[in-house]
């Protein structure tokens, strides 16, 4: 009887240690999703423009309310670590600078 295969979950540790080793590069389009690396399409031109659109109007309608952030990693645990097109942060002193945002960063709205 053959053996079958386990996969393997990566933790965003894991994750960070191949990017710091040269495995994962910068024009690996991938994110790190359950403990499992996937590679993401390529952004293309009505995309974005559709996130730069979403980004201004966010930025207009909240002000320093929030930190609108546009394709940056949110950490939602030890093994995912997505990038989501935008994400509306509570507003914090270092701008996230020192670890990236949490679920628990989410901005709620009021």
């Amino acid at each position: 009887m053959a053996a079958q295969p386990v996969a393997h979950r990566f933790t965003v540790e894991d994750y960070y240690r191949m990017a710091d080793a040269g495995i994962l590069g910068a024009d690996d389009w991938v994110e790190l999703l359950q403990g499992e690396i996937i590679e993401v399409a390529l952004i293309g031109s009505h995309h974005a423009g559709c996130v730069r659109q979403l980004s201004r109007l966010f930025h207009q309608q909240l002000g320093g309310r929030a930190i609108v952030s546009v394709q940056g990693p949110v950490r939602l645990d030890d093994l995912s670590e997505p990038q989501p097109d935008v994400a509306l942060l509570r507003t914090r002193h270092d701008n996230y600078a020192s670890a990236h945002p949490r679920p628990g960063d989410m901005h709620q709205s009021s």
